[in-house]
């Protein structure tokens, strides 16, 4: 009889607790674990979502940037910031995904090169300051990410950021706060000096591209 009261009692103190945890819990909390749950699924297959290979504008210009630490923000999959490894960067990965982050790590293994992540919802999360030679974000967009990344560069560090622009809705249904205004990132980076810079459309898709480099 007492253990069962007694189970009963630990029971009902759970659901209270969970109750006033819905209750109190901050909406950017549970908007968090909404995001991290949605992007778990997306990458919860065999294949990798958006392929092993990194974007076109990193591999052709990789011998511009700086080596030594880099920062891949919205790492995902790993198949950009896996690359930078393969070429002798020290990588740091960021992502709220989990499952994401595992993969990127299977990647790695399958290249013989070594990353470290880290799950953490952008958000929230400040980078550290003057801290990286290297800082990439691809096909994520946080424009107030942008602006601690220029903070968290070292002086003489690079910059690279590919996402989809405005005419993207050309071609798909897209969020517009999403989406790069025409010349937006090189506003952004007018303090920077530019090294590349690129607005892409090819009747399918339209994205923009940008190297910046910390004066």
């Amino acid at each position: 009889m007492f253990s069962y009261v007694s189970s009963f009692l630990e029971r009902s103190q759970i659901f209270i607790f969970i109750m006033l945890f819905s209750l109190i819990a901050p909406a950017d909390v549970l908007a968090a674990q909404k995001d991290q749950s949605r992007w778990d699924k997306h990458y919860d297959i065999e294949e990798f979502l958006f392929g092993t290979e990194p974007i076109h504008f990193l591999k052709e210009n990789i011998n511009l940037l700086p080596k030594g630490k880099a920062l891949d923000l919205a790492m995902g999959e790993g198949r950009n910031g896996v690359y930078l490894a393969t070429q002798g960067f020290d990588v740091l990965g960021l992502d709220i995904s989990p499952l994401g982050l595992n993969k990127a790590h299977k990647l790695a293994k399958h290249h013989n090169v070594r990353i470290k992540t880290q799950v953490v919802d952008l958000e929230e999360y400040q980078l550290k300051r003057n801290a990286y030679d290297v800082i990439l974000c691809t096909y994520y967009m946080q424009r107030d990410l942008f602006h601690q990344a220029k903070a968290s560069l070292k002086p003489g560090g690079m910059i690279l950021i590919e996402t989809y622009n405005i005419d993207y809705l050309n071609y798909a249904s897209f969020s517009k706060k999403y989406l790069l205004e025409h010349n937006e990132l090189l506003e952004i980076f007018k303090d920077f000096k530019i090294i590349r810079y690129q607005a892409y459309d090819d009747g399918k898709e339209a994205y923009s591209s940008i190297i910046a480099q910390k004066l």
